[in-house]
């Protein structure tokens, strides 16, 4: 079956195309396929499907097989695919997630897609300023949901971190019955923020979409930055605006990385 891989930002998935069919047990797929020396290697696979109420259908699945709500660079990747392999020829697109409808603005360069921008909704501030005590440690964590859930800990010095132990621990704790993206965020400016991420069934990646917002969202919660902010992520920048009407819109790059084709009996057990 024909694939190609994408990434915004270096967040990187396995995108098929699926308006003829889907691939089956895609939660198992994602597992093998996402393996990085004996798959693929990637932080899930994207399956874009036919819509009745929107202009195309995602899916999207961890590495670890679990199918997640919602991802906003995986979202971006899809406008440049649709459009730039000859899907549609809108600029302007509608694609529904688990987490609702999504709205998609593509700019154009020569006919070539250089950013896409999602209008992620209006995000759910669950809790400012809860605590919890994972590893024996207490930490102070604002409680986000963007379609998905993130936790949001507010850090300093957060490039010489070590984020796994505490990021695995947080993502399984009991407060968080489904599971949590987890986002160690130090504040650079008014309108700067640096940010890591734990994904939910994924681990550490270079960039999360509903996580930059989720970001954003806790800071402005807490007073620590204003409403129009770039989020610095191990893969690069992304725009966020948190409008007056509480509606999140989020802007940043979209990139091809290969094509390729897998047999089912070379993929690994």
């Amino acid at each position: 079956m024909k694939f190609t891989k994408m990434q915004g930002l270096g967040n990187d998935y396995i995108y098929f195309d699926c308006m003829q069919g889907a691939p089956e047990n895609p939660e198992a797929l994602s597992v093998r396929l996402s393996q990085p020396h004996f798959g693929v290697g990637a932080d899930g696979i994207v399956l874009i499907l036919p819509s009745d109420v929107a202009d195309f259908r995602m899916r999207m699945f961890n590495a670890d097989g679990s199918e997640g709500k919602m991802c906003g660079n995986a979202s971006r990747c899809i406008g440049k695919y649709v459009f730039e392999r000859g899907l549609t020829d809108k600029t302007d697109l509608t694609l529904e997630t688990r987490s609702g409808i999504k709205r998609l603005h593509l700019t154009l360069e020569g006919g070539v897609v250089t950013s896409v921008s999602v209008e992620m909704g209006a995000p759910q501030v669950r809790a400012v300023g809860a605590t919890l005590t994972a590893g024996g440690v207490q930490y102070r964590y604002t409680d986000i949901s963007v379609g998905n859930p993130h936790c949001v800990l507010f850090v300093k010095g957060v490039d010489d971190m070590d984020i796994e132990t505490p990021g695995r621990q947080i993502e399984t704790h009991e407060n968080f019955p489904e599971r949590t993206n987890v986002e160690f965020v130090e504040i650079l400016d008014r309108h700067q923020l640096k940010m890591r991420v734990w994904e939910r069934g994924s681990g550490e990646t270079l960039a999360c979409g509903t996580g930059a917002c989720a970001s954003v969202v806790a800071a402005v919660a807490n007073g620590l930055c204003d409403r129009d902010v770039t989020v610095h992520l191990l893969g690069g920048p992304l725009t966020i605006q948190y409008l007056p009407d509480t509606q999140l819109l989020m802007t940043g790059p979209a990139a091809f990385v290969f094509d390729g084709e897998y047999k089912e009996e070379d993929l690994p057990c």
